[in-house]
Order: C-alpha cells, then sequence, then structure tokens
C-alpha cells in the first residue's frame, strides 16, 4: 500500500482526519496510523476506503500508477487525474516550476471562475425568464 495515497486522496478531498475516521466508523488515531504507516488497515477497510474514496482498491494498494475513479459501482471510462492526487507533479509556467503555493492558488482560481461562470448562468436564466413574462 502507497501511503502517500491515502493522504492525498483525503486531502483532495478537503476531508480532515476525524472527518474520515468518522466516515469509516474508526477513531482518528486508527486512521491516522493508516496515513503514516504505524497500522496497516485490514482488506475490508481498504475496500472501505475504496468505496469512500471512489478510486480502486488497486490504487490505494499501489498496484496501478493512477486512480480510477468510479461513479456508483460502475468505473468510469475516461480516467481523470486530479492535480491534488499526484503530490509529487510538478507543473511549470513559462519555464518555471510551480511552487506548492502557486498550485495552491491555481486550483482556488479554477474553482472561483467556475463559481462564477455559475452564478452568471444563473443570473442570465433568470433575466430571460423575467423576459419572458
Amino acid at each position: 500500500m502507497i501511503l502517500n495515497r491515502l493522504t492525498a486522496l483525503r486531502k483532495g478531498k478537503r476531508w480532515s482526519l476525524q472527518y474520515t475516521a468518522d466516515r469509516l466508523g474508526i477513531a482518528k488515531s486508527t486512521y491516522a496510523g493508516y496515513e503514516s504507516g504505524h497500522r496497516r488497515p485490514s482488506l475490508e477497510t481498504i475496500n472501505l476506503l475504496a468505496g469512500l474514496y471512489e478510486t480502486s482498491t488497486d490504487y490505494i494498494l499501489g498496484r496501478v500508477d493512477y486512480p480510477v475513479f468510479q461513479s456508483g459501482n460502475a468505473t468510469e471510462s475516461n480516467q481523470v487525474m486530479e492535480l491534488t492526487d499526484f503530490p509529487n507533479m510538478e507543473l511549470a509556467v513559462d519555464g518555471t516550476s510551480l511552487s506548492e503555493e502557486e498550485m495552491i492558488q491555481f486550483i482556488a482560481f479554477i474553482r472561483s471562475k467556475r463559481e462564477l461562470e455559475v452564478n452568471r448562468n444563473k443570473q442570465n436564466e433568470a433575466t430571460r425568464h423575467c423576459a419572458e413574462i
């Protein structure tokens, strides 16, 4: 099992150790032990983790290099790679690598931009609806 993957998956969901442990029905210290390598999860727990993180047990166990995100019980045909799932990934702009802080800002920017677009679409739809009345 690749320990960094549990941490990356949890952080990708923006979940705290406590929140994750609560979702699994275990103590925070138990889950923290899984991430630190001081404890080994049972096969049942690995299966629960895969379901919780919507990925495969093979990814959690380190048998495949990329997470296969699942929608319900069916695996999506297209693999989606989250930046937050690959802490060792390096991105560069104009030949200069982005720092961790710049990557966090980049992700925050994209999320804000998407939220603005959703709000604009809602506003435009409301305006059109009023015009039809």
